[in-house]
């Protein structure tokens, strides 16, 4: 069938069926996931679906969850690293830079609605590192009012545990999916921005350890935490940055003044010997080091973070990162700035952080700066830096925001 708008590009059959097939097997047998309801399962006509972002492959589990072809919306970054980029386009996936949305973003976006088809967006853009969602751009609920169409949601919990971000593998247990139509497109037509988000935000954010209270699934090595030290990496005893370890395969120490707690099979956290204080959830130790960094900025608006960096970009011939120089990446209020050589050829470039709450990033190894369609994944001398680059971004993007608000 012709269809209505040249912006759409349909699924292709073929290459969307054994996506199905290979995503119906890691769902069952990894993610083991189970649907507590699936009201897009014979869904008619054109709708979106917001769907939360706790690991790599949340996809998997969503796109068996209609008997419809549905087109995903995917990172850049992620589009262009991949070696199926031929199978990624038939399949009809919408690549764009996390959290921010071109003109031609929109209408392959709106193409899918005017199409009468699913598409398929995670509004945070990036799986958490600490088991916390990432905030979501006001803009988004704006964009979701003008798709007019029907909004479900698609609630994942229990992949954070699976896929870590801090570490690498699968890690295999019972998840949970709830997939439910969050509003009618005449009921989001009748609301304001603000109104949506106060209905959208409670479905999809979340804290995964909290979650984990009362699901209470052992997964595969949850007590292994090798790589938490790298999100997790401020002593809450002697406030030292950088300082902690992780002995054995279950317990995170700081080599300065002793502090430890242990992980259990549930992926909680205990303080050896009653040691105060006992942070028991990852995700309120990361809460507390974002905290510290917002009280540091009150103290210090002009602070910066700077460090030394190899540069790597995509080599379009291979469809990889590759490093193509060196330099010094820093990031003050305004922006990050990067200087340095590419390619034999010196640079300076002023990055916005403008509406960017947080970037792409690997606990204890990189980040990554997006410049229009050029990324520039800076792999940072010392990987410890990342997550506190994360931290102050955060923070500025939260005093930046509450500025704004403050003058409406």
């Amino acid at each position: 069938m012709k269809t209505k708008n040249r912006f759409y590009r349909k699924p292709g059959f073929f290459s969307y069926t054994l996506a199905r097939i290979a995503s119906f097997f890691v769902s069952s047998f990894v993610f083991r996931r189970r649907f507590l309801r699936n009201e897009l399962k014979d869904v008619r006509g054109p709708c979106v679906v917001i769907a939360n972002h706790q690991a790599a492959l949340d996809f998997v589990n969503l796109i068996g969850a209609s008997r419809r072809r549905m087109s995903f919306v995917i990172s850049n970054s992620f589009y262009r690293s991949l070696p199926l980029r031929k199978i990624m386009d038939r399949m009809g996936v919408i690549p764009k830079q996390q959290f921010k949305t071109t003109v031609n973003d929109m209408k392959k976006m709106k193409a899918v609605i005017d199409n009468g088809e699913i598409l398929v967006i995670y509004p945070a853009g990036l799986m958490c590192e600490d088991g916390l969602s990432t905030p979501i751009p006001a803009a988004t609920y704006k964009f979701l009012k003008w798709l007019n169409a029907d909004v479900y949601m698609a609630r994942t919990e229990g992949s954070y545990f699976v896929m870590p971000k801090w570490t690498s593998g699968f890690r295999p247990g019972r998840t949970y999916m709830d997939v439910y139509r969050l509003f009618d497109k005449e009921t989001l037509a009748s609301m304001d921005p603000a109104g949506i988000r106060e209905r959208a935000d409670p479905a999809l954010l979340f804290d995964a350890y909290r979650e984990q209270e009362n699901l209470r699934v052992r997964y595969a090595h949850n007590d292994d935490i090798r790589g938490l030290e790298n999100v997790l990496y401020l002593c809450p005893r002697c406030r030292r940055e950088f300082t902690m370890e992780i002995t054995g395969t279950s317990t995170i120490r700081c080599r300065e003044c002793g502090y430890e707690e242990t992980a259990d099979a549930l992926g909680f956290l205990h303080a050896a010997n009653g040691i105060e204080p006992e942070l028991r959830y990852a995700s309120d130790w990361s809460t507390w080091e974002q905290q510290l960094i917002r009280e540091h900025l009150e103290k210090e608006p002009d602070y910066c973070l700077s460090a030394p960096t190899a540069i790597h970009m995509i080599d379009p011939a291979h469809n990889r990162f590759t490093e193509a120089g060196r330099g010094q990446v820093t990031l003050r209020r305004d922006g990050f700035r990067l200087e340095g050589q590419i390619r034999g050829e010196e640079i300076s470039l002023n990055i916005s952080i403008a509406n960017v709450p947080a970037l792409p990033f690997s606990p204890g190894k990189r980040i990554e700066l997006q410049d229009g369609p050029t990324i520039y994944r800076c792999v940072l001398d010392d990987g410890k830096l990342a997550m506190k680059f994360i931290h102050v971004l955060k923070a500025f993007y939260q005093r930046n925001t509450a500025e704004k608000e403050n003058l409406r």
